[in-house]
């Protein structure tokens, strides 16, 4: 009893927090970035231990919450150097995300970042904003600031 108690302590918390995130290949992650949709796209790559990405999340967040035109899309990139999701999906409740978030399961770096933007040096966080109905589409290679994705969003309008 004491064996299936502790087992489900382990598996029913990563159970609730997997609802909060899929885990996708690249193809799949391709598919979502270049559908078209009405509206604004924005997706973030991130990581739970990159400082500036946590730092900018709230922007993320604000927008997301705040404008129905814009749907933001949050890239974790943890599984590149940490083979456990439940690191992510903790972070996800912990900092009660709101935002979609898919976490890309490829393990070098050096085969799919061009993939995603050429020219990304890979560097983290990094920022794709994409008008859905033109497929005018901007990147951002740094730590955004307040304001900045109003901005982002106005030079692809």
């Amino acid at each position: 009893m004491r064996k299936l108690l502790l087992i489900l302590g382990f598996v029913l918390p990563a159970s609730v927090f997997a609802q909060q995130a899929e885990i996708v290949k690249l193809k799949q992650l391709q598919d979502h970035i270049n559908r078209q949709t009405d509206n604004i796209k924005i997706i973030n790559f991130w990581a739970t231990w990159c400082a500036p990405c946590i730092k900018e999340m709230p922007l993320f967040e604000k927008i997301g919450a705040e404008r129905k035109d814009v749907e933001v899309t949050l890239v974790s990139l943890d599984l590149d150097l940490n083979p456990k999701p439940e690191t992510v999906y903790r972070f996800i409740d912990r900092k009660k995300i709101q935002s979609k978030v898919l976490i890309l399961d490829e393990k070098d770096p050096n085969v799919w970042i061009n993939q995603i933007e050429k020219g990304w040096s890979g560097a983290i966080p990094a920022t794709i904003i994409i008008n859905g109905k033109t497929g005018q589409r901007k990147f951002v290679e740094k730590e955004l600031h307040e304001g900045d994705l109003e901005k982002l969003i106005a030079e692809i309008l």
